[in-house]
């Protein structure tokens, strides 16, 4: 008997890169049905672009009143999960990249095991909440997040897995945005409202970016703060600022990108699949001694806007000097196995979902 996996996708675009390759690879095994649950007919659609041959079976989940479909906004997942509790929950195993699914624990009689893809592999502390411990499997990135999962009491070491990252596989090619061939700079400011360069900071950091000299600057905020800000404008011909579409989600400006700019986001791990110079902003002049800002120590830090020309002018000269501890944070955040992550994943989650319930 084959059997049935279906991959809750009712958060929005940017998480879906964390979970479709694993589902893209279960699918192309014979033993196995990999369904897609979502109250989005963008989301479908996103999924249908990358499976041509149609294996995947796309399930279009009722949709609980909301804004018009977006790729970036989706409706209430709480809503989602109760509206379409029958659909879900005759999957024996559902995967997703969220934690509101831990709700359907407390529905009596639910039956199906829940496991989590952890997306992405930074070091935020808003990365780790008491729902993480709901889930019968967490698959992680890298040795980094295993361990703190298991001192946070979120996990034991039988119910958390490495798997790597499988986003690098749907991960777009270097492009070309300018016209000139000058340097190119992303900015790339978190949501988190404590601890964002932006949120604070927003009028001298555009400043700052429009007057540089010699630098091309794209700025791509994390999607959820593109979402909850007023739209960042710039007329500075050097300035393309993206609030949220597949670039910002597709690693199509880490990888296009020559120095990373930013505070807290996990998006400085994939810049660095390719090691080059990071600045980081301490507006707020933070102790940046805990967990949160371990990725600090890639490159350097600065706590005001106007130290970015100097900063930038360095940048290439320092490199050398932060490579070893760049190459090290990579090992320990994602683990770049020879095989690839995808295939490890679907292997984690199809022998969990084989193995009897009381194992």
């Amino acid at each position: 008997m084959p059997i049935d996996i279906a991959f809750l996708a009712i958060a929005e675009a940017q998480q879906l890169y964390h979970w479709l390759p694993a589902a893209l690879e279960l699918a192309r095994r014979a033993d196995v049905r990999v369904s897609i649950l979502s109250p989005s007919d963008q989301i479908l659609a996103l999924v249908a672009s990358y499976d041509p041959q149609g294996r995947l079976a796309l399930i279009r989940l009722r949709r609980p009143p909301s804004r018009p479909d977006s790729l970036f906004r989706q409706p209430s997942r709480l809503a989602t999960l109760l509206l379409n509790y029958a659909t879900i929950a005759r999957f024996p195993t559902l995967v997703t990249t969220e934690i509101s699914s831990a709700w359907l624990r407390r529905v009596p009689g639910f039956a199906a095991r829940l496991i989590l893809i952890k997306h992405g592999a930074g070091d935020r502390e808003g990365g780790y909440k008491k729902r993480h411990a709901d889930f019968d499997l967490t698959l992680v990135a890298g040795e980094k997040d295993r361990n703190r999962m298991i001192e946070r009491g979120l996990c034991t070491p039988a119910t958390v897995a490495v798997g790597g990252y499988p986003k690098f596989e749907l991960k777009a090619s270097r492009q070309r945005y300018f016209y000139n061939d000058d340097p190119v700079l992303l900015y790339n400011p978190h949501f988190d409202p404590v601890l964002s360069s932006w949120i604070n900071h927003g009028p001298q950091m555009l400043a700052a970016l429009e007057s540089l000299v010699g630098w091309n600057v794209i700025i791509a905020p994390h999607t959820k703060l593109a979402r909850t800000a007023a739209p960042i404008v710039s007329h500075a011909p050097h300035v393309r600022v993206d609030m949220g579409s597949r670039h910002s989600i597709d690693m199509s400006y880490t990888m296009s990108a020559d120095v990373y700019l930013g505070d807290v986001s996990s998006q400085v791990y994939e810049f660095l699949l390719h090691p080059r110079p990071c600045i980081f902003l301490n507006l707020d002049h933070r102790d940046g001694s805990g967990d949160a800002f371990a990725h600090w120590r890639l490159g350097q830090v600065i706590d005001s806007a106007d130290a970015l020309p100097h900063a930038l002018a360095r940048a290439n000269d320092l490199q050398p000097g932060f490579l070893a501890v760049q190459e090290a944070a990579m090992q320990q955040s994602i683990d770049l196995s020879p095989v690839p992550a995808s295939q490890r994943q679907a292997d984690l989650i199809v022998n969990f979902a084989r193995r009897p319930p009381s194992a």
